[in-house]
């Protein structure tokens, strides 16, 4: 199997049998966002998780949630953020288009400038962080001793698995950080369709979040360039991160422009799948005219479909009834 078509059927099946949010491809970096890219990502519900699903779908902006745009008296915008005017102003946007914020237009008006306020206090809404990272075949390894090193001495998450459908030896397992967990994941075949089976063959160990990690930056022979990551900022790291998992999810894929491929349903999650290829594909990578088994067509799946397949098959909810408070023969204004 592909590493692609690998990690979209672990996310259907994890989707399927866990209450948590799935995400793929998510920087996990702090001092370097962009350095650690996590395969996959498993997000647990937090307490006042019902919370976080009535106020909106998408992913919050960062700068909104640090702002010091409450819920009581509405303020100016300019105000309440510490952070450049540009990434204030777009942050306050896509506030109030995805309805966190909501615009106080009795206030607009008399002060001729925008005067905003949340919806609702930003919730405890997730617990539990776990990566996942994808290697199918352990005979082609590329990074993943460095990967997994950064996970463990990072510990932005609270656990880190490998996922392999090889099989797995001592000689494999002493190679990674003892915190690692393994997991080897099987693909059996029945007239009711595939599926996967996972076989814990390492439980992980849980990592130290409320501590300071070391984030490793650039590896060179005899010589490692680090930093060191504090607490407080690997909190923030971590809300962050859940928040992109909860817009983003793990649907991010586009489906081929191919007679020979499908959207493939019978797993339950909809996926690219070829019939030529007889495996799911990646339409960026893998597929076009070049493919010997090309035919020009238009697959009839878009995003708001996989938008509402998640949100039939999940917790998360992509158009929630929202909070915001309704201002009488004003909200055309809005």
């Amino acid at each position: 199997m592909s590493e692609f078509a690998f990690e979209l059927e672990l996310c259907a099946h994890l989707e399927a049998r866990r209450a948590d949010i799935v995400a793929r491809q998510l920087g996990a970096g702090v001092a370097d966002p962009g350095g650690r890219i996590l395969d996959v990502l498993c997000v647990e519900p937090g307490p006042q998780f019902d919370d976080r699903v009535a106020i909106t779908g998408a992913s919050i902006p960062d700068a909104a949630i640090e702002s010091a745009v409450g819920t009581g008296r509405a303020r100016y915008w300019k105000d309440a953020f510490d952070c450049h005017p540009d990434r204030a102003r777009q942050a306050v946007d896509r506030a109030l288009e995805i309805g966190f914020f909501e615009r106080d237009h009795e206030a607009s008006a008399d002060a001729g400038r925008d005067y905003v306020r949340q919806v609702a206090r930003y919730p405890d809404w997730f617990d539990r962080i776990v990566g996942i990272e994808n290697k199918p075949d352990l005979g082609r390894p590329g990074d993943l001793a460095s990967q997994l090193r950064t996970d463990a001495s990072l510990a932005l998450v609270d656990e880190a698995i490998l996922a392999t459908e090889s099989h797995v030896t001592g000689a494999h397992l002493n190679r990674l950080p003892e915190e690692i967990g393994v997991w080897r994941v099987h693909r059996n075949e029945s007239d009711a369709g595939a599926d996967l089976e996972i076989e814990v063959v390492r439980e992980p160990m849980s990592l130290p979040v409320d501590e300071a990690g070391i984030e490793p930056l650039a590896f060179q022979p005899g010589r490692s360039e680090i930093a060191v990551v504090d607490a407080e900022a690997k909190t923030l790291a971590r809300r962050r991160l859940a928040e992109r998992a909860y817009g983003k999810g793990w649907r991010t894929f586009d489906f081929p422009g191919c007679g020979a491929c499908r959207a493939d349903d019978s797993s339950g999650a909809t996926l690219p799948r070829c019939d030529w290829k007889d495996r799911v594909v990646d339409a960026a990578t893998e597929c076009g005219p070049s493919c010997p088994g090309y035919e020009p067509a238009v697959i009839d799946v878009d995003e708001a479909d996989l938008k509402a397949e998640r949100d039939r098959r999940t917790l998360w909810r992509a158009d929630p009834d929202g909070k915001r408070r309704r201002q009488s023969g004003l909200d055309q204004f809005g």
